[in-house]
């Protein structure tokens, strides 16, 4: 079975996948919408990816402030993550995701992607930051 890491924002959802064995994390796709609370779409498509890589279990990044303090950003992803829960059935692990899109603008820049391309993937590559953070720890001798 494997991991799904997911990075969730107003408009977009990263998504990323574990190998079969746990280790790495790949890009799969950044889901898009049109309105920040139109999610139907999002979540079917997440279900979708979901039952095509056999997820057993769904990372989310969890935004919280610099100073650990909890924001609108975490309400929300809290309440996307309860919905994920109910659809999807599966267990859905939060996850502190600070500074994971400057460390995806980051290795983008150095990859040598131009700007205006950075923004179709940013998502993609902040959610394998995330779920390959969830897996070291894992590895680790996390949970």
């Amino acid at each position: 079975m494997r991991i799904m890491g997911l990075d969730y924002g107003s408009r977009t959802v990263g998504v990323a996948v574990s190998d079969a064995l746990g280790l790495t994390a790949q890009a799969v796709e950044t889901v898009t919408r049109e309105e920040e609370n139109k999610l139907r779409k999002t979540l079917r498509r997440i279900e979708e990816l979901a039952g095509a890589y056999e997820v057993d279990r769904i990372v989310l990044g969890c935004p919280k402030n610099m100073n650990n303090t909890q924001g609108e950003r975490v309400e929300k992803t809290e309440a996307f993550k309860e919905m994920l829960e109910r659809r999807l059935n599966l267990p859905v692990i939060l996850w502190d995701e600070r500074l994971t899109t400057v460390a995806a603008e980051r290795i983008l820049m150095e990859s040598g992607v131009r700007r205006e391309n950075r923004k179709q993937v940013i998502d993609q590559v902040a959610a394998v930051l995330i779920l390959q953070g969830y897996l070291d720890w894992l590895s680790r001798g996390g949970e």
